[in-house]
């Protein structure tokens, strides 16, 4: 029985995917489990998986086109067997019902949307959410989904003033940045495109506010330094500075569950699991890969986790578990020798972590003998948060209790 290909749902609130590339071409065999299809999210590009044997055939969907969830975009078949017509398709996968609609037909039909009366448009749930939290009028925005629905990039884009215009007659970037006589670069990789564009509508949609501080690191790099006797040896990783800092954020975070809480457009969510998201950089961008529950993990558990995340998120191999589900985030750039930065958040997340690196410095002592100076090995960590979760003094209250574990990691740490 032939088996569909749909453009799967790899996070909460997905309404569509964007087609990267096939890792299969059409009409060559694939076996379940190979590497079928790249898709990109909201969050990063990932690689998906075939979920059964057989050939490749009745591809719908091409490099570039953006997919409604639950359409079937290809079928796996076997020997002798056709691709269904489109009138027999049911992507039984999804749980949900959805036309195989193909890149013209969504066209088509988005045109015949653009003249409908105001009444009659279709618009997602969380687009609407966004259209009255940013007081959009959803009768001036034109949608890019299946016949015209309004999704909820559709209403960030027009929150940005950059697609307030008919489908039909959308200027594309490349379009505008030849009209303005400026530079268009000659390409720019799936990953990059979407982090410029994911901390573009972070940042100017989010309230960001921002506290640092500077801190004694001896007894982290102490720290740091016994388990890397201990761990080496046990679990062949080298743990880092990163993997105690996200042990000490995640368990800082337990006294402070509304800086892991989530802006969801109109209220404050809880999260029940604290999720640390490490910042990491590939090839032209930065992905956020999830340490789960890190609050009840080990060092050494991170260490393994966080070396296999990078290994794979260097070599495009991650997989949706590995990018989904952070409730708060670390970005540490002290291998750069960068002293302090600020970072943007990652919605719907309250709060991100930026850390420099741990260099010797100059400081004022307080002892017996009264204050003097000595060198001391120092990190700056700055906090941003989201006001519409955080305020300054809860902000300010969860960055004490950071420095704190950094001061005295055992003590977290026990």
């Amino acid at each position: 029985m032939p088996v569909s290909v749909v453009m799967p749902a790899l996070e909460m609130a997905q309404e569509t995917g964007k087609l990267v590339s096939w890792l299969k071409k059409e009409g060559e065999p694939v076996k379940k489990g190979d590497l079928l299809l790249e898709v990109e999210t909201d969050k990063a590009v990932v690689e998906v998986e075939a979920l059964a044997d057989g050939i490749l055939a009745g591809v719908t969907a091409r490099n570039g086109d953006v997919v409604p969830v639950g359409t079937t975009i290809a079928w796996l078949l076997k020997p002798g067997e056709t691709a269904p017509t489109a009138s027999a398709d049911v992507p039984a996968q999804t749980g949900r019902r959805m036309e195989n609609v193909s890149t013209q037909a969504v066209a088509a039909t988005a045109e015949i949307s653009a003249v409908s009366t105001p009444g009659s448009l279709r618009i997602s749930p969380k687009a609407r959410r966004l259209a009255k939290e940013h007081g959009v009028d959803i009768g001036r925005v034109r949608g890019s989904g299946a016949g015209g629905e309004i999704l909820a990039d559709d209403v960030m884009a027009a929150v940005q003033g950059v697609r307030n215009v008919p489908a039909a007659a959308a200027v594309t970037p490349t379009a505008r940045a030849a009209a303005s006589g400026a530079d268009i670069p000659s390409s720019l990789s799936a990953i990059g495109r979407l982090m410029a564009e994911r901390t573009t509508q972070s940042w100017s949609t989010v309230p960001h506010f921002f506290v640092t501080r500077e801190v004694d690191a001896r007894a982290l790099v102490a720290a740091r330094e016994r388990f890397v006797a201990t761990i080496e040896q046990s679990r062949g990783v080298k743990p880092t500075h990163t993997d105690l800092l996200v042990a000490l954020v995640a368990r800082a975070l337990r006294q402070h569950p509304r800086m892991n809480a989530s802006w969801t457009g109109d209220s404050i969510r809880s999260n029940a699991d604290i999720n640390i998201g490490i910042a990491m950089a590939v090839n032209d961008g930065v992905v956020a890969a999830v340490v789960p529950k890190a609050d009840g993990a080990g060092i050494g558990d991170i260490a393994v986790r966080r070396r296999d995340l990078t290994e794979r998120a260097r070599t495009n191999r991650l997989q949706p578990a590995d990018i989904t589900g952070a409730t708060f985030t670390i970005s540490n750039l002290g291998m750069y020798e960068v002293d302090a930065f600020t970072a943007i958040i990652v919605p719907p997340q309250a709060g991100i972590l930026a850390v420099g690196a741990i260099t010797n410095r100059v400081v004022p002592i307080d002892g017996e003998a009264g204050v003097g100076i000595g060198v001391r090995p120092m990190i700056s960590i700055t906090l941003s948060c989201d006001h519409r979760v955080v305020d300054g003094a809860r902000g300010a209250a969860f960055l004490n209790d950071v420095v704190k574990a950094i001061r005295e990691p055992d003590k977290w740490l026990a």
